[in-house]
């Protein structure tokens, strides 16, 4: 059986317009991803998304993307969303507990408390249905932030990659209960590179790998990149894990907001081709089906002051998968 490939450029809600959809369908890049703003602020832009997506205008945008073939996704930190902290005046035992063994509301929640697990998930399935033109993947990441996981008593037996997959696997079977096709993602980052081992993914969690923390201009496998060997030390077992039919690679190859500093006016973007290239080429031997990107701080404010962005290696490298 042929291997489906696919892939997509994620990038913010307020960047989408018609030349985005038409750059990608030119290009023939499948798939645009709808990333809010992500960091303390994540929650706010969540719900500027999802107002967004009560909009004609906007709809008529996302319409326009299908009717070129197009999908949309979407992809965020909704940690705080889908926990406010409002939630936790009424319930401060929903608080995660810090190493000091303080309740504190900053990130993220107790996860082993069954109460406050249940509230996210119902949270996270009201938020699911109103993602416009979706398709069946989900992604509502946890905070976003190196350190967040509760060390209350029951929780501490978890790792961070334990705490996020049995979020996960709680969330999608209550997902599941309007949509049965659902699937969601575990996502392989930060904390969370280290392969879950005391909670086994359910029916429907994939792979969802993004190594921020890598040298952004030396292939992933570089062994002369240190930062790149730390990134990669237990992806085997991820895959392993999870499988490689539905993995997914989220990497940051046009991701001009990181390259940025996440500072408007965005900087002048020059793809590393040959990164691309040879990264796209070690994750297809890897295994992985999907080759995506962040593609943020590339919209109408960067064509004004620099032209429109070269993307064409990614492009024609997916294109070629896809073949």
């Amino acid at each position: 059986m042929k291997t489906i490939y696919s892939g997509s450029v994620l990038i913010h809600p307020d960047e989408l317009d018609n030349t985005w959809i038409d750059r990608a369908a030119a290009l023939g890049i499948p798939r645009i991803g709808l990333h809010p703003v992500g960091g303390q602020h994540a929650h706010e832009s969540m719900a500027d998304l999802l107002a967004k997506l009560e909009t004609p205008a906007y709809r008529a945008l996302l319409d326009r993307a299908a009717d070129l073939g197009i999908e949309i996704e979407y992809e965020m930190h909704a940690g705080r969303y889908l926990m406010p902290l409002s939630a936790f005046e009424e319930h401060p035992e929903w608080q995660r507990m810090n190493e000091a063994g303080a309740r504190v509301s900053d990130l993220n929640f107790c996860v082993t408390n069954d109460e406050a697990l249940d509230f996210y998930a119902k949270n996270a399935a009201v938020a699911a249905k109103k993602l416009y033109r979706s398709t069946n993947r989900c992604f509502f990441w946890m905070d976003d932030a190196k350190g967040g996981g509760c060390h209350c008593e029951n929780c501490r037996k978890l790792s961070p990659s334990d705490q996020q997959l049995h979020v996960a696997n709680r969330v999608l079977a209550e997902i599941r209960k309007d949509n049965p096709d659902a699937t969601f993602a575990y996502l392989g980052y930060v904390d969370c590179l280290v392969p879950p081992t005391t909670v086994k993914p359910a029916d429907g969690i994939f792979l969802e790998y993004a190594p921020i923390e890598r040298d952004f201009h030396k292939p992933i496998y570089a062994q002369d990149a240190e930062k790149n060997r730390t990134q990669n030390e237990h992806l085997a077992s991820l895959l392993k894990l999870f499988g490689t039919e539905t993995a997914k690679v989220l990497d940051y190859w046009l991701d001009n907001s990181l390259y940025s500093g996440w500072t408007k006016p965005p900087k002048p973007f020059t793809e590393d081709k040959d990164v691309v290239k040879a990264d796209i080429a070690y994750y297809k031997d890897l295994g992985f089906t999907d080759m995506s990107t962040f593609a943020c701080y590339l919209g109408p404010d960067y064509i004004e002051l620099h032209g429109d962005p070269d993307i064409t290696g990614f492009a024609a490298e997916l294109r070629a998968l896809m073949a």
